[in-house]
């Protein structure tokens, strides 16, 4: 997902993979993480939607900006940080990775990365969730107490 991602920030002509390329790239390749929006088809297709406008018109007061909501710390300055990922990207992905941890997997999968992604409120990837009509406080709430894959009490 994240080499989609990084191709769709290169022909968007922004300098980092921001939370909404990895938001794009997740729904795009994997139709699991579609059954965890509580609104079904019609929410997946106003989020997919906005995620194509977003290089047309609706993120282009996002282009050659550096996503930082703030609500995380800058990790890609940090030694051992991502090139190429906004701070909140790296975020998201490094909950992922934990989230991978703690069901006992060595690679984070879809709903790793969705669950990454609503661990900031601000990021730009909930940012467009919220306007495609996802309550991304309840769903955050919901696949932490669900678990991630469905199948673990502690979740993310």
């Amino acid at each position: 997902m994240v080499s989609a991602a990084r191709r769709r920030a290169a022909r968007d002509g922004d300098r980092q993979i921001d939370t909404a390329h990895l938001l794009h790239s997740l729904f795009e390749s994997d139709r699991a993480v579609w059954d965890l929006l509580e609104g079904g088809s019609p929410q997946v297709g106003r989020l997919l939607g906005y995620l194509v406008q977003r290089s047309v018109g609706y993120g282009l007061r996002w282009q050659g900006t550096v996503e930082d909501s703030g609500a995380v710390p800058e990790v890609a300055d940090q030694p051992g940080g991502v090139p190429g990922l906004s701070p909140s990207a790296a975020a998201a992905l490094a909950v992922a990775r934990q989230c991978a941890r703690r069901r006992g997997a060595d690679a984070a999968e879809g709903a790793d990365l969705f669950v990454g992604l609503l661990s900031d409120p601000d990021c730009r990837g909930a940012e467009v969730l919220r306007h495609a009509g996802v309550d991304t406080e309840r769903l955050a709430t919901r696949l932490r107490v669900r678990g991630t894959s469905g199948d673990t009490p502690d979740g993310a």
